[in-house]
C-alpha cells in the first residue's frame, strides 16, 4: 500500500544527515542538520530530535553569524563538535555559503568558527577546557571496569590507561554511568597519536562514535605531555574516525572531514 501524497503546499525544511570526521561514508559520527528559516520553538527541536535518533541533531539558523544549537534525543548541549562539522559541510556542500571565507556560529559556548582546508577538511575553532587531576568517584571507576593511569574531571570525567588495548578493551557499566549527567573519556597514547573511547548514556548516549568536544579536553590534558601543540586523535569506537588536534591558547582547533549520507524534507 503506498502511503499517502504530500501536499505540495505543507511546510518543509532541509534536513541532511552527514557522517562527521571520517572521508567514508557510514563511518565517523552521523549527525543530522536541519537548516531553518527562523529560530524554532525548542520542545520542537528536541522532538525532532528524537525522531532522528542520532547523538546530536544541529539546528541551524540563517542569520550572519548564524545559530546553532544541538540536541541529543532527550536534551539540549552545550557544545558538540561532530555536529558543528556537519553543519559547516552542509552549508558549504549544498551552497549556502562561499567556502573562501569561514563560518562563524552563535552557540551556547560562544561564537564557534569553522575554516574550509584542502581536500575536504574542515577546522573548528572550540572553547578548551583544562581538566582538574584528582580522583574521580569510586562507583565511576568501578563501572569504567578499566585501571587508571590518572584521573581527571572537567566538562568530562577523563580516564587515562597506560596502552591503546585497554581503550579497546573498555566495557563499562552503562546502567551505572547512565545516573550521571555527563560524559566520560577513556584515553591513551599510543605511537605519538592519542586514543579514546567516549560515553554518555546518561544524556542520551550510551558510546559516542567520535566526539569533537571532548578533544576540547584532550587537547589540553595531553599536549603537555606529549611536548607538542598539534596531534592525531582517534576514537576507537566501532565506527572510528580521525581528528588533528591543535591546541592555541585558550582555543582548541579541531579538524576533520565530513560525508552527506541524507537529504531530504522535514514537515514542519
Amino acid at each position: 500500500m503506498r502511503p499517502p501524497s504530500r501536499c505540495h503546499d505543507d511546510p518543509v525544511l532541509p534536513i541532511f544527515q552527514v557522517d562527521a570526521f571520517t572521508s567514508e561514508a557510514y563511518r565517523g559520527n552521523p549527525a543530522a542538520v536541519c537548516l531553518l528559516e527562523t529560530p524554532a520553538e525548542e520542545r520542537w527541536m528536541q522532538l525532532v530530535a528524537a525522531e532522528m535518533n542520532l547523538s546530536e541533531t544541529a539546528f541551524v539558523t540563517p542569520e550572519n553569524p548564524r545559530g546553532l544549537r544541538w540536541f541529543t534525543p532527550s536534551n539540549e548541549v552545550e557544545l558538540c563538535g561532530h555536529a558543528t562539522l556537519a553543519s559547516a559541510h552542509v552549508l558549504w556542500s549544498d551552497g549556502h555559503e562561499s567556502q573562501s571565507r569561514p563560518l562563524l556560529f552563535e552557540t551556547l559556548s560562544g561564537t564557534l568558527r569553522a575554516t574550509s582546508l584542502d581536500h575536504g577538511w574542515i577546522e573548528l575553532d572550540l572553547p578548551a577546557r583544562s581538566a582538574r587531576e584528582g580522583p574521580l568517584e569510586q562507583d565511576v571507576v568501578n563501572a569504567l571496569g578499566v585501571e587508571p593511569v590518572r584521573t581527571a574531571t572537567s566538562t568530562f570525567d577523563l580516564v587515562e590507561v597506560a596502552t591503546e588495548a585497554e581503550v579497546l578493551a573498555a566495557a563499562p557499566d552503562l546502567s551505572v554511568l547512565a545516573t550521571k549527567k555527563r560524559g566520560f573519556i577513556v584515553t591513551a597514547e599510543s605511537a605519538g597519536e592519542i586514543v579514546s573511547r567516549v560515553f554518555a548514556p546518561g544524556i542520551g548516549i550510551p558510546e559516542d562514535p567520535v566526539t569533537g568536544s571532548a578533544q576540547c579536553v584532550l587537547g589540553p590534558w595531553w599536549a603537555p605531555r606529549l611536548g607538542v601543540d598539534n596531534f592525531v586523535s582517534r576514537q576507537l569506537s566501532v565506527r572510528g574516525g580521525t581528528m588533528r588536534v591543535r591546541v592555541s591558547g585558550e582555543r582548541v582547533h579541531v579538524a576533520g572531514q565530513a560525508v552527506t549520507t541524507v537529504s531530504g524534507d522535514l514537515l514542519r
